[in-house]
């Protein structure tokens, strides 16, 4: 049975990830303008997340999921900041939540850090 911190994260992607389907245009609106393929690659994140989001509730695939959605989380940051230097384009998000999401993603960082520790553990062990 997957531990609490786990699910959390799982399902926090996975809506996430579903999310990007069903409201691609939102998450295209975010992607900054010197990307190119906006909604293929707000596609691509969501397949991303949703598979971290599986992978992490799978014993044999949790490390390598915690990892992807660690290296997930750094990858989409520059539209994060594309969002709180463009306000105006998120008349429903206020200026406060989107500056806040900024230093909330290294803490959601951290928490897959941590969630997958026990893994790490036993990784670095093994490789002794």
């Amino acid at each position: 049975m997957p531990r609490l911190p786990l699910l959390i994260i799982a399902l926090f992607f996975l809506i996430g990830g579903i999310a990007h389907f069903i409201s691609a245009d939102f998450f295209i609106m975010a992607m900054p303008d010197y990307l190119p393929y906006h909604k293929e690659l707000v596609l691509i994140s969501g397949v991303f997340e949703v598979l971290g989001a599986i992978g992490l509730l799978v014993p044999k695939t949790r490390l390598l999921a915690g990892y992807g959605l660690i290296a997930l989380i750094v990858t989409v940051y520059p539209a994060n900041i594309n969002m709180a230097l463009q306000p105006e384009k998120y008349h429903d998000i206020s200026v406060f939540f989107l500056y806040l999401r900024l230093p909330m993603q290294l803490l959601f960082i951290w928490f897959v850090w941590w969630a997958i520790a026990p893994e790490r553990i036993l990784h670095k062990d093994e490789n002794r």
